[in-house]
């Protein structure tokens, strides 16, 4: 059930525990893709992950803003704090706790959002008031992850399936002249960049264009099986908490 289209009683008799709460960020994807890319992607995902589970499940509004200020110096970025982050994504999952939804799969579609969603997770579940698990989408598609960049092959394909309009084709070869070949500025392990800005010229990170229509079709199918297995294993999991040994 969406609960952006429900009405509160609707709600009031649901049978389940269990909800997804999609988060992303409204960041530059290069002179290409959207803003809204990490929301758009992490809603279809949520989505696709529902239909193929017959559980009742509630669906949460996602959350657009994120961490993302390693984009700011690409206008119409938006970001917060992570300590802002932590709260509001924390007590979001507290008021749906309240309703007695305690088992809550976020599912993320932003990279400077995982550390801190797990973070999240861990605190919500050992403070007792839910069992909380991050799922991000592009690390549940297989060997496609380690083709995943920032604007690059993974989000544009994925892109092209669900949206095809919003992708701006005659920008592509920008796209790809001005990106990074990897995310960061490397020496002995440590990345020495703290933003975007320092190592692509245009914010994409990865070759736009190995990201096809058929490729984000895979992708998807990937993400939402892999998000279907989590929330069987989530409602099916004892989260009593471990005693002290």
């Amino acid at each position: 059930m969406d609960l952006t289209t429900a009405t509160w009683t609707d709600v009031r008799g649901l049978e389940t525990d269990l909800a997804v709460v999609p988060v992303g960020s409204t960041e530059q994807h290069g002179p290409h893709a959207p803003l809204g890319t990490d929301v758009l992607t992490a809603e279809a995902v949520a989505d696709a992950g529902l239909e193929r589970t017959d559980r009742e499940v509630v669906r949460a509004p996602a959350i657009p803003v994120g961490i993302a200020e390693e984009h700011r110096q690409f206008p119409g970025t938006m970001w917060v704090s992570e300590d802002t982050f932590r709260n509001y994504v924390g007590e979001a999952v507290e008021s749906l706790a309240h309703h007695g939804f305690d088992r809550v799969v976020i599912v993320n579609g932003h990279g400077g959002n995982v550390d801190a969603l797990r973070e999240v997770g861990g605190r919500r579940t050992r403070d007792g008031d839910a069992y909380v698990v991050p799922f991000t989408w592009f690390e549940g598609v297989g060997e496609h992850t380690a083709d995943m960049g920032h604007g690059g092959p993974l989000e544009t394909a994925l892109l092209r399936h669900l949206e095809p309009d919003l992708i701006r084709e005659e920008r592509i070869d920008d796209a790809q002249t001005g990106a990074a070949d990897g995310w960061g500025d490397w020496t002995s392990n440590v990345n020495l960049a703290y933003d975007a800005a320092e190592f692509t010229e245009n914010g994409v990170v990865g070759d736009p264009a190995d990201g096809d229509a058929r490729r984000g079709e895979e992708l998807l199918e990937l993400a939402a099986d892999a998000l279907a297995r989590l929330l069987e294993a989530v409602a099916e999991r004892d989260v009593s908490r471990p005693g002290r040994r």
